[in-house]
This record gives structure tokens, sequence and C-alpha cells, in this order.
């Protein structure tokens, strides 16, 4: 490994966010976070934090309804797209839900690679050997239909789904409103865990990770903890594809 996160491959990092912003400001945290890790005691500070670019389109918060917003959340990601694939090597987009166009941007054949949610998960799915997860994320996402980007979990494992998935689109929307310091948000959130059969629960809408503060003997997974990862394995030349 380097002694700099930019010398060995000169990477640039970029993030595509507003659905919600906070869920870019966290994944950029958890770049820095698996960054640093990485290097270990190679780490001097400042100058080995990887350069990362983002982009925050507000109108990409249309996402919570998909399936009415499509023409307006995909002209708003083509626009952020624009401005951020000319300038880096290897993207995410902070937001389960907006992974869905995933497919539609590799067709775009851009300059830049992005990291989707999808195929960081699967490779987790692989690695672990996980036979059976619970699903947790917003509407588009939990429904397992048409407009969902995990849909093709149930090709991979067992899927559990949320016994009262209204409540759970709720709770999204006022970690939205509210922000991820409001005291009522944890506690609703581990009722929903609490009450599913799985011991692997998927945190797969960046606003649950932001209010996921309580004990639990399941397994949470944070899918952008994932994505982190991948997106420093990228600065450190550690992929090839």
């Amino acid at each position: 490994m380097s002694q700099s996160g930019q010398s060995k491959t000169g990477t640039t990092l970029g993030i595509v966010t507003g659905s919600g912003p906070e869920a870019g400001i966290d994944l950029w945290a958890k770049v820095l976070r698996a960054n640093k890790a990485a290097m270990g005691d190679a780490f001097r500070g400042d100058l080995d934090a990887p350069r990362v670019i983002v982009v925050s389109e507000p109108e990409l918060g249309l996402s919570m309804d998909l399936r009415a917003n499509d023409a307006e959340v995909w002209a708003a990601m083509q626009r952020a797209l624009a401005v951020l694939a000319p300038q880096v090597d290897a993207y995410a987009i902070a937001c389960n839900t907006l992974n869905w166009y995933a497919p539609r941007i590799e067709a775009l054949a851009l300059p830049a690679r992005l990291l989707s949610f999808q195929s960081v998960l699967t490779d987790w799915i692989t690695a672990q050997g996980v036979t059976k997860l619970a699903l947790l994320g917003a509407g588009p996402v939990t429904e397992m239909g048409e407009w969902s980007a995990y849909r093709f979990l149930r090709e991979l494992v067992e899927v559990e789904l949320p016994a009262d998935p209204a409540a759970l689109h709720a709770l999204i929307h006022d970690v939205k409103r509210l922000g991820g310091d409001d005291p009522s948000l944890p506690l609703r959130l581990q009722a929903l865990v609490e009450g599913l059969e799985a011991d692997v629960v998927l945190l797969a809408c960046t606003e649950l990770p932001l209010i996921a503060r309580f004990d639990s003997a399941k397994q949470l997974v944070d899918v952008t903890d994932l994505v982190a990862e991948a997106m420093v394995a990228r600065v450190h030349g550690e992929v090839t594809a």
C-alpha cells in the first residue's frame, strides 16, 4: 500500500447526493474512516485523505415516490452526472432507492465507474455466505417490484420484508424532516428491527444508519459502509475491474 491515498493511483472519487443531502455527508465521512483504517499506521492526516467531489441535487429528493417522479428524477440524475462524471474516476450514489438507475447509468457509458449498491452488496453476500436477511428501506425498495433496486436479492438469498412497510416509510420521511438527532426515531427503528425473524438486517436506506443508535442481537448491515470500503479499495488500487 502506498504512503499516500493519492500517490498510488491518483484516483478521484465522486458522490451523488441530494436524497437526502445528509446521506452524502454520511457516505463521505465513511469513506474518510475507511481510508484511514485501510492505511493504518501509514496514515499521515489531511494529505492522505482521498480526493472527493460531491454533487448534491435537491430534486433527487423526489425519489421517495419514484414511480410518480421517474422523469423528473432521471433528469436530475443526468444533470448531476454531467457535472460529476468528467471529474472523477469512480463514484457512488448516496441513496439506495436511486441505485435503481444503475442499469440506465451504465448504458450511458460515462467516463467514470459507478460503484452501484447492487454490485457491492452482491459481492458482500457471496463473501459472507449469507443465506437469509431482512430488508429495511423506503417503499419503492421494500416493495421488491419493478421500482426496487434490490429485487435481485431474491435470486441470491431468502429475503424477509418488514411487517409494516408503511410505518418504515413514514419513519424514513421523519428522519428527513426532523433530522437524525431526534431522540424518538431510534426507538421506532429498534421496534421494527426487533420484530424481524432474520439475524442479518440490511439497512437499505441511507437515513436508517443515522438513527441506528441502539443495541441489538441482530447484525445490522449498513450498505453504505460496504460502498465506502469499495470506494477506498479503488483509491488504493486493490481492484482491477
